[in-house]
């Protein structure tokens, strides 16, 4: 990415990550923005939908990794960060945290999804699509979970995806950087603001869900899980859930 890549915005795009992929496969990898006001098929992660209400930010960085498929889960810690640095800008009081591994949060509610893919263009190089959806104005209406917007959390009315984006692309330069020359200093920054970190968590769902205390972050970024038996099991995808003791019963947040 560069300071320079241009923005390319859409009143209205099916998804960012989609069109990022469609000039990525026609052999133009950036690095650009791709921005849009209203996603009509906006996807997070695992194929899930993201619905994409209106006064919100959907975004892509587009660009290209010359080290190959190894660098590209550094990127997902790159936009978290990025986002949590930004937010600082417009909400510095609210303490917004990072769930594994793709998530930005604060108290428990969604403020903004993170979906990473990344595709070979030249049997070297590999083009990244970082695609950010952060509620700005709005909280969807149908989100699934508990959510909050900047506006929520207090950021003057006149905050918009402009300006938010604005303030992004510096940041998002910076940790993309940072991921690509001192990537253990990436996870350092990311453990501070992670979310359960030091408390039991699970990893899935189901009756079989390996739960334990959340430890940190394994040098690749997989979440390491100390289990009840005191071993550690490290763990390289799911979803993961805090796990809260109410009355003597576990309660899933």
């Amino acid at each position: 990415m560069t300071p320079d890549a241009p923005v390319y915005w859409f009143d209205e795009i099916d998804s960012t990550n989609e069109e990022a992929r469609r000039s990525a496969q026609s052999g133009d990898y950036g690095p650009r923005w791709i921005a849009a006001r209203l996603q009509t098929a906006g996807r997070g992660r695992l194929g899930r939908q993201w619905v994409s209400a209106t006064g919100n930010l959907y975004v892509t960085a587009l660009f290209q990794d010359f080290d190959g498929f190894a660098h590209a889960t550094r990127y997902p810690f790159a936009s978290g960060l990025a986002i949590l640095d930004t937010c600082a800008a417009f909400v510095p009081d609210a303490r917004i945290e990072l769930k594994w591994p793709n998530d930005v949060r604060q108290d428990g509610r969604k403020l903004c999804g993170i979906l990473v893919e990344a595709g070979q263009s030249n049997g070297k190089a590999v083009w990244l699509a970082c695609g950010m959806g952060i509620n700005i104005q709005s909280v969807p209406e149908s989100a699934g979970q508990a959510a909050v917007s900047i506006q929520g959390l207090g950021a003057q009315a006149g905050v918009d995806a402009d300006a938010f984006l604005d303030a992004l692309r510096p940041a998002f330069l910076a940790r993309v950087r940072q991921a690509k020359m001192d990537f253990p200093a990436l996870l350092s920054d990311w453990e501070k603001h992670a979310e359960g970190l030091g408390k039991t968590i699970r990893v899935g769902k189901g009756d079989d869900a390996p739960e334990g205390i959340f430890r940190g972050l394994d040098r690749d970024g997989a979440l390491v899980l100390e289990t009840a038996d005191g071993s550690k099991q490290t763990i390289r995808a799911g979803d993961v859930e805090l796990v809260r003791e109410v009355g003597g019963d576990a309660a899933r947040n």
